[in-house]
């Protein structure tokens, strides 16, 4: 039974870090093909937008909370104690799980110099942990071969998560389209690996806290995320405050059979 609420028409998971981190485990000792997915502003909004990709969160097996709008929608929506879940934190937290209880993880995406500095981080950090493997795909669409190839290294491997960093919605759209394909569970984690290989400084806590985190990431790539800021905040914006002063109706929170 999964408990949560909608957040521009896109069902999120009201969840804690224990349950989310428990699920995760109990899926990834069985190597069940499944996807999680990390969901910010920019998600709901894209989401809100492109049927298609609505349809991927909407079958994701876990939609997380990973943006403080987003929890905070889903607070006055009837969960008053939902938490953030980000993608990076959701990343360490489970690799110290990992290290703990002997399973093991694949990295995918990135670049192949933040995959280096990736690796070298984590094993000062998590000096047990199992790296099943790690690799940066080609910045194209692959070939049908290509792709199988990927799948094939990433099930030879062993690994019982794949941590995913291809951005949104590119990483969401191939985790939904290797469910069945891949046995491990599959979570799209974004600019993590960037985060925690130190390619990219992340916004001080007391930003994260007060949902500023994109401002930090704008401010540190304006060119990039100028356009992306500017549409899906406004939209998101546009939304909330409309459903304060209009009243509109929003979909009360519950519970969906998984």
């Amino acid at each position: 039974m999964r408990r949560g609420s909608k957040v521009l028409g896109s069902h999120i998971d009201a969840t804690t870090w224990d349950e989310a981190l428990s699920r995760i485990v109990k899926w990834a000792d069985q190597h069940q093909s499944r996807y999680v997915t990390l969901c910010n502003v920019h998600s709901v909004v894209t989401a809100n937008q492109d049927a298609l990709f609505h349809s991927v969160i909407a079958g994701a097996d876990l939609a997380l909370p990973d943006g403080a709008p987003v929890a905070w929608s889903m607070r006055k929506d009837g969960f008053p104690e939902q938490q953030r879940l980000s993608g990076p934190e959701l990343m360490c937290r489970y690799l110290a799980e990992a290290e703990k209880i002997g399973q093991s993880v694949f990295f995918y995406g990135s670049s192949e110099s933040t995959l280096v500095r990736l690796r070298d981080k984590i094993k000062e950090k998590f000096p047990a942990l199992n790296v099943a493997g790690a690799v940066s795909p080609p910045f194209r669409e692959l070939s049908a071969e290509e792709d199988q190839a990927y799948v094939d290294q990433i099930n030879q491997s062993g690994a019982h998560v794949v941590f995913v960093s291809l951005g949104c919605p590119k990483q969401e759209a191939w985790m939904a389209a290797h469910r069945g394909r891949i046995r491990a569970v599959m979570i799209g984690v974004g600019a993590a690996f960037d985060y925690h290989a130190g390619t990219i400084q992340r916004a001080p806590v007391w930003m994260q806290k007060a949902g500023l985190e994109w401002f930090h990431r704008l401010c540190s790539e304006p060119r990039r995320l100028f356009k992306r800021y500017a549409v899906t905040n406004s939209v998101f914006v546009f939304h909330s405050v409309r459903h304060m002063l209009l009243g509109t109706s929003k979909p009360k929170a519950k519970s969906r059979r998984r």
